[in-house]
């Protein structure tokens, strides 16, 4: 094969998560062509990426279906070997079929998966993770193994992160999340930072709309360890500073596969969803909290809601820190 496209238009942690396939294909095939296709706002994480040769964006907020036909039509220009779909939307279904590639590979839950050449059940809730998942889908191509996802920052993000003359020992914590119910309650994340050592400097990081959100908690927490970064980070410098972090406190959200990434210490808290979803930390040091009880609500869905169905949030609320 010369040339593979790997699509995924998903979130931020999806394309994260994505990357152990890219991984696991150039382990295998050093010399083919890699290219990645992702939605509007995440081709950042790719920036420079030592793998993957193009990054191809999809506009997916403005004129969708005709920025799907544009991306079809370059795509198909392109003259890919191998295709290999990781989302399970139409969308990246109908790019997959018009592609012309000779190998198109996904899972069979994508409503245009019969234009597939080959296929795989993605199931969620077996304890498989995504990555496992994901490595079903090449495991012909390569091995039963799966890589690691992995993030590639670059000196300038390193140089950003030396640039803010942190405390050696600084902790991150990323109090919010896209979905309410999958992220630590604000009391609960106040208590948290309380319980760490007063001269240990705390970074809260998010992204910019999370600004707000995480100065309401330090100035809850009234102490002069904390720093809001949310507005001041782009992903792959917050992957440089998770990275050289003592420990990060995540939800179950896009930084915690960022600490998978970069295989960085890490907690991570899941409150409404649970870890057997398959998106748990791939860290070697990696901590796992969530509500000791059994909770007939819990897992109330796969994402969360933006306000918890029952009214009573006990999956957040009752986590021991």
């Amino acid at each position: 094969m010369k040339k593979i496209l790997v699509i995924q238009t998903a979130f931020i942690g999806d394309v994260i998560l994505g990357t152990a396939v890219v991984e696991k294909l150039h382990q295998f095939y050093p010399q083919t062509q890699i290219d990645f296709l992702v939605r509007q706002g995440n081709e950042t994480l790719l920036v420079n990426h030592p793998i993957i040769q193009t990054v191809l964006v999809w506009q997916k907020k403005e004129n969708k279906y005709k920025n799907l036909a544009k991306i079809a039509k370059q795509i198909r220009q392109a003259k890919y070997d191998l295709v290999v779909n990781l989302q399970r939307h139409a969308g990246s279904g109908f790019l997959t079929w018009r592609s012309g590639a000779k190998h198109k590979i996904g899972f069979e839950s994508n409503p245009l998966s019969f234009f597939y050449t080959k296929k795989f059940p993605h199931q969620i809730g077996n304890g498989m993770h995504e990555v496992e998942r994901n490595q079903q889908l090449i495991s012909d191509l390569t091995d039963e193994v799966c890589a690691q996802p992995k993030l590639y920052p670059s000196s300038k993000n390193y140089l950003k992160i030396d640039s803010l003359k942190l405390d050696k020992n600084y902790i991150v914590i990323a109090p919010a999340s896209v979905w309410i119910t999958k992220q630590l309650p604000k009391q609960k994340v106040v208590e948290l930072i309380k319980k760490q050592d007063k001269n240990q400097q705390i970074c809260l990081i998010g992204a910019p709309s999370d600004f707000d959100y995480c100065q309401s908690i330090i100035d809850e927490v009234n102490q002069n360890n904390c720093v809001n970064l949310s507005d001041k980070l782009n992903l792959l410098d917050s992957a440089a500073l998770i990275q050289k972090a003592q420990m990060n406190f995540v939800n179950d959200s896009a930084p915690l596969h960022i600490a998978s990434a970069m295989n960085a210490n890490v907690t991570a808290f899941f409150c409404s969803t649970i870890p057997k979803f398959g998106f748990g930390p791939l860290s070697e040091k990696a901590i796992i909290k969530e509500v000791s009880k059994q909770l007939d609500c819990r897992p109330c869905g796969i994402h969360g809601y933006k306000t918890c169905p029952k009214g009573h949030f006990k999956c957040g609320l009752e986590i021991e820190l």
